[in-house]
């Protein structure tokens, strides 16, 4: 792997499910050394994780990184808050953004970027019932016209 290359550790599948997307930022996360070793073996999750503006800064809550297993003491609470690092301007941009109504911070990926562990996040509307049906019938007409237009019919 070079050094610029960009390793995907998570995913969020089901924040496209749930959210329009608006908008995505790149942040930096404030880790300890173990939980950078346990991300390193993908032993994360972020599925129901989201990202909250306190005090011109911002945390993020609920993502789930496993202990690393030759950490003994100096493990850390697996799903404490970590402060992500973002510039000033970025801040206020999800602060106003949040301040709509509807709007929250929701991670999308979370990735080792040139050696550092990333977060992808996403400004996003929640959908409604109504709206993740028209998607997923929407998918399945797009699917079945592929089917149709596929070699194999012709």
């Amino acid at each position: 792997m070079k050094k610029d290359d960009v390793k995907i550790v998570a995913t969020n599948r089901k924040a496209r499910h749930e959210y329009f997307i608006e908008d995505t930022i790149e942040a930096g996360i404030v880790l300890k050394g173990t939980e950078v070793k346990s991300i390193r073996l993908g032993r994360i999750n972020v599925k129901e994780s989201y990202a909250v503006v306190e005090d011109g800064e911002v945390f993020i809550y609920n993502m789930h990184i496993s202990p690393y297993e030759q950490g003994n003491i100096y493990n850390v609470d697996p799903i404490r808050k970590r402060k992500l690092l973002l510039h000033k301007r970025e801040i206020k941009r999800l602060s106003a953004a949040i301040m709509q109504k509807g709007y929250t911070i929701v991670p999308l990926t979370v990735y080792i970027k040139k050696g550092l562990v990333k977060v992808e996040l996403a400004i996003a509307k929640g959908k409604k019932l109504y709206d993740k049906r028209e998607a997923i019938a929407k998918r399945d007409a797009e699917r079945r016209m592929q089917q149709h237009t596929s070699a194999k019919y012709r």
